[in-house]
C-alpha cells in the first residue's frame, strides 16, 4: 500500500462514517457470537469493553476503526477508482 496516498479533504466525513460502520459491523458479529459488554475483555466469559455504540468509544478505539477506514479508502484510490458522492 502506498503510504503517500493523499485522501481528499472531501472524504473526511466518509472516513468517520466508514469507521463507525467498521465498529458496528464488528460489534454485531461479536454479539451474534454471544459476546456482551464487560469492563474487561475476557475470552472465556465473552465480555468486551468496546461493545458499545461508536459515539461512546474512547478516541484511541475510534482511531483503530478510522485507520481501517483510511486504509480501505487508500486501497480504492490506489486501485484506480474514484469516490464520488451522489445525491439520493
Amino acid at each position: 500500500m502506498d503510504e503517500e496516498t493523499n485522501i481528499p479533504v472531501s472524504l473526511q466525513k466518509l472516513i468517520e462514517e466508514l469507521a463507525e460502520n467498521v465498529h458496528e459491523t464488528w460489534m454485531e458479529a461479536r454479539i451474534k457470537e454471544g459476546w456482551v459488554w464487560g469492563e474487561k475483555r475476557n475470552e472465556d466469559k465473552k465480555t468486551h469493553p468496546c461493545i458499545i455504540p461508536y459515539e461512546q468509544l474512547p478516541e484511541f478505539e475510534k482511531d483503530y476503526d478510522r485507520k481501517t477506514a483510511i486504509e480501505t479508502i487508500k486501497f480504492i484510490i490506489n486501485a484506480g477508482y474514484q469516490i464520488n458522492k451522489i445525491n439520493i
